[in-house]
């Protein structure tokens, strides 16, 4: 089965903020599709130039890298030019779900449901913000992944600071208002909805170093909700990545409030692969191994 892959290599490393976790999964990737029998390669982007790959003869590409320049249509869009079948979403999806401001516009546009927000600048009027959005209030750069550059605003008086921070990473900035209840993540794995992971963490603060790094964070998988619910959420999640075109694999991020209320977060389409992740835990309580998911998407891997 593993030979008509061909030659593959896995892009990970990268130069984006998230370099670090995506030469974690992509190490993870990398393992299992060798120990498939799949002739796949590493192959980092910020050590060597993409048109290698096409010199070198690779067949496809699965993508395990994560922010900007590898998740964000960029590398697709080379791969595309190349000719060479890659994992995940395409050029237009990748892009629009790495911008957490326009992937938004698209689901109020299709009346899906996600937490207010307002896009911040240097001569914001913050109080106007906090006025119209509540505390506490998220605030992130649009363009990152991984909590890079986050934080939780539960003063007035933080929120500049805030912005500031965000700001280096990138120039455009998010405020979202904070929504109250059980945090979720709805992995799917081509047009099947993979069971859902109810995320409790310390304090819940799933920033950084909780989500990579300690296990401090409890995952719970199945997640505790009466299958009806569960299958509503799921349903909801489809459509979210339908409208977004997306395809191959990604994880929508949700918020489920006590009173039954989901508001989508955001899309990603190239999530972690590391011992942490998220979509290998909910693919395993669905009854596939790690090396039967990478297969999976791996065989889902195409152009346009």
């Amino acid at each position: 089965m593993s030979a008509h892959f061909g030659k593959v290599a896995v892009l990970f490393g990268g130069s984006s903020a998230e370099r670090e976790v995506s030469l974690m999964s992509g190490k993870a990737v990398l393992a299992a599709l060798q120990g498939a029998g799949v002739d796949a390669h590493a192959f980092d982007p910020a050590e060597r130039d993409l048109h290698i790959l096409k010199e070198e003869g690779y067949d496809r590409v699965f993508i395990a890298l994560h922010g900007r320049g590898g998740e964000d249509g960029t590398v697709q869009g080379a791969l595309e030019l190349m000719g060479i079948p890659y994992t995940g979403s395409g050029v237009m999806a990748s892009a629009l779900s790495m911008d957490k401001w326009r992937t938004k516009m698209v689901w109020l546009a299709n009346g899906l449901p996600t937490p207010r927000y307002a896009i911040l600048e240097a001569d914001t009027d913050w109080d106007a913000v906090v006025h119209e959005l509540g505390l506490p209030i998220f605030v992130k750069p649009v363009h990152e992944g991984s909590s890079m550059g986050a934080t939780k605003v539960t003063q007035a008086g933080q929120l500049r600071a805030a912005w500031e921070l965000a700001a280096r990473y990138d120039s455009l900035v998010i405020a979202e208002e904070f929504i109250s209840g059980a945090e979720l993540t709805a992995p799917f794995l081509n047009d099947r909805a993979l069971p859902l992971v109810r995320i409790v963490a310390p304090d819940g603060n799933y920033d950084y170093q909780h989500k990579y790094f300690t296990d401090d964070t409890r995952y719970d998988c199945p997640c505790g909700l009466p299958e009806a619910e569960e299958q509503a959420l799921q349903a909801l999640v489809m459509k979210s990545a339908r409208v977004l075109g997306c395809r191959g694999w990604g994880r929508a991020d949700l918020i489920l409030t006590a009173d039954g209320r989901p508001y989508l977060l955001e899309m990603n389409t190239s999530p972690g692969m590391t011992g942490h992740s998220l979509v290998p835990m909910s693919a395993r309580v669905a009854g596939m191994s790690f090396e039967a998911l990478c297969l999976a998407i791996l065989a889902e891997s195409r152009l346009g």
